[in-house]
């Protein structure tokens, strides 16, 4: 008997360990800042070390299907489509994300990238900075799924 309540024990905990982060396999709309119209759908998947990435998985402006032109390093002229723009992004308590970085394929530039999950799900409020918090600018993307 006591090996079978030890051997649940660790199953339960082993299951709880293993659970996905709630941001897992979820896909977003980007929202284009000026003119209020989805741009993008972003999927995030749950990396081996815990953190979160996101890939673009369909572009919704016509016209902005082409490469990222204005990206450096190995995202240089690559296709918008599976490219990962963010990384890193951590849960650090309940819906809450923090330590992450963000790509803008736009302007080719990378920003610290925090955010919390709001409006029961349907929402994921996104502050992508340099340096401090303060130095940056907000978006909501829309859940898709």
């Amino acid at each position: 008997m006591k090996k079978i309540t030890i051997a649940l024990g660790l199953f339960g905990f082993m299951a709880f360990a293993n659970a996905a982060d709630p941001l897992n396999g979820t896909v977003w709309k980007t929202i284009d800042d000026k003119t209020k119209e989805p741009k993008a759908l972003v999927k995030f998947t749950e990396q081996k070390n815990g953190t979160l990435s996101a890939t673009i998985q369909s572009i919704l402006t016509k016209g902005e299907e082409n490469s990222c032109s204005k990206c450096e390093g190995p995202y240089k002229d690559k296709s918008l489509k599976g490219l990962t723009i963010v990384h890193d992004l951590k849960n650090v308590g309940g819906t809450n994300y923090d330590n992450g970085t963000i790509m803008d394929p736009q302007s080719g530039k990378t920003y610290k990238l925090k955010g919390n999950i709001a409006d029961g799900g349907q929402k994921l409020e996104l502050r992508g900075y340099i340096g401090i918090s303060v130095l940056g600018r907000n978006q909501t993307w829309i859940r898709a799924n």
